[in-house]
């Protein structure tokens, strides 16, 4: 059943917050308040999320608002905490919990929807490990961006209310200009969550943690015996829908660790993240990942990997007997790939104009994915031409483009119709790698004119005549961009 709301009404400038999470056994979390920092300033707000949430806009830029968004005060109702969670990092299990990320409540929005609002960059907490708590502004725009981008985009993700500017310094390998992002999340339940109290063999933690996620995201479920089966099951559910819409616009999350998995199905914690330009199935964009375990074309196996962990975490409330509890994971995790199999090939579709479905339709699929492979071709570019009309310019996609085009005539819908689906899943602009690299830097100097030009075209991705040819455009032919966490 859901959670129950809160009665109280909301402030005057639409603070309406509750803390379910808090009521959650105390080994999950930890009592903590951001701490202040010198000399705050909005460098960026998000006026619509901010309506959405039913805060008010003019109040959140005013100094008042500044000092809620940079931590220097608490906003009405807030009782802070960070929260508890381990994970698998590059495979490897570890502790961990919000190292730099406080949570001031759960915001109860004005369509009844219950949304966290996390402060990131936000200073030291019980589980920093010896890190100074704080955030880097260039990472803490480059996540505004993103996840803007991945909302416009239609793909489930965490939002960015605002970015503010501390007036410190944070020292990583040089440094760099301090900021505090505010992170909006339909919750921070992670698969590393689960991890935690399995790791201490905290039984009662793990049960209570279980019954709140159903209650909180999957509410269409009433209680029973079988409760973390049926969690299991819905969990894998939505990762196999949310992976597949990124491999349908060429996404690489970049640290697919546990503690990254959001048991709501969104997309959280952009480090090193971006848009592929050409299309290679290796592409790997943060800097550590040596070995391509994150690479673009191991998302969909690495998303049943976490899922295994977290089946693992659940074993002994499955089933008293392991192997019996092993075996009912397994049944459950099976249609995993299936689910994101049918996901993927719905979306390869609609991206090339196919109204009906025919058996060849996933070899036409990967024929052309295997065709742009071999002549480097520009992911988005590629589909977003063949919606326009002028891939037939390119001679090497003649010999598909003849397959498409008799694939298209035995289908019922008129050209017309086929192409109005196709402008609807193809975009014609993705944050482009050298674009935002390019944008955070005049950000971090001063000059925010590239980084919001960067926010208007990506905000409409399917919009045509928007975005200028240079802004469609690729990054220069052998160009390697790597990103980074900045912790």
């Amino acid at each position: 059943m859901p959670l129950p709301l809160p009665a109280n009404p909301p402030s005057p400038t639409g603070w309406h917050l509750c803390h379910s999470y808090a009521e959650l056994p105390d080994s999950l979390h930890r009592r903590v308040d951001p701490a202040p920092v010198m000399a705050p300033q909005a460098i960026i707000l998000n006026a619509p999320l901010a309506h959405e949430l039913g805060l008010d806009p003019d109040h959140l830029a005013s100094p008042q608002g500044v000092a809620i968004l940079s931590g220097n005060a608490l906003p009405p109702g807030s009782h802070p905490l960070c929260q508890a969670y381990a994970g698998h990092q590059y495979g490897h299990f570890t502790t961990l919990g919000d190292g730099r990320a406080i949570l001031l409540g759960e915001q109860i929005t004005p369509d009844q929807r219950r949304m966290d609002i996390q402060l990131k960059g936000s200073g030291p907490t019980p589980f920093s490990r010896r890190g100074d708590g704080r955030a880097a502004l260039g990472p803490m725009l480059r996540e505004f961006l993103i996840s803007e981008s991945m909302h416009a985009l239609g793909i489930p993700t965490t939002r960015s209310l605002a970015v503010t500017a501390t007036g410190e310094t944070v020292w990583r390998e040089s440094p760099l200009k301090g900021a505090v992002l505010t992170r909006i999340a339909a919750s921070h339940l992670r698969v590393g969550t689960f991890e935690w109290p399995a790791a201490h063999g905290d039984l009662q933690a793990s049960q209570a943690l279980v019954r709140y996620t159903l209650d909180r995201h999957f509410p269409e479920f009433p209680a029973s015996p079988g409760d973390a089966l049926v969690l299991l099951r819905a969990v894998a559910s939505r990762q196999a829908a949310l992976i597949a819409q990124w491999q349908l616009v060429g996404f690489v999350h970049g640290v697919m660790n546990t503690d990254n998995m959001a048991l709501s199905g969104e997309t959280i914690d952009y480090g090193p993240c971006a848009f592929m330009d050409r299309y290679d199935p290796a592409t790997v964009f943060s800097s550590i990942d040596r070995h391509g375990r994150y690479a673009y074309g191991n998302q969909p196996s690495i998303g049943q990997w976490n899922l295994a962990r977290f089946a693992e975490a659940l074993l002994p409330l499955i089933d008293p007997d392991e192997p019996r509890a092993i075996d009912a994971a397994k049944e459950a995790l099976a249609s995993y790939a299936s689910e994101f199999q049918v996901h993927w090939l719905r979306g390869m579709r609609t991206k090339l104009g196919l109204t009906n479905a025919e058996p060849e339709d996933e070899t036409l699929a990967r024929n052309l994915l295997d065709l742009m492979q071999s002549e480097r071709a520009d992911f988005t570019g590629t589909f977003a031409a063949l919606t326009e009309g002028s891939l037939a310019d390119n001679p090497a996609f003649s010999s598909w483009l003849a397959a498409w085009e008799s694939r298209r005539s035995r289908q019922p819908a008129d050209p017309q119709a086929s192409r109005i689906l196709m402008e609807r899943s193809n975009p014609c602009v993705i944050p482009r790698n050298h674009l935002v690299e390019s944008a955070l830097a005049s950000a971090t100097e001063g000059n925010l004119r590239p980084f919001e030009r960067m926010l208007t075209i990506c905000r409409e991705p399917f919009r045509r005549g928007l975005a200028t040819s240079a802004e469609r455009q690729p990054g220069p032919e052998g160009a390697c961009y790597r990103t980074f966490c900045g912790t």
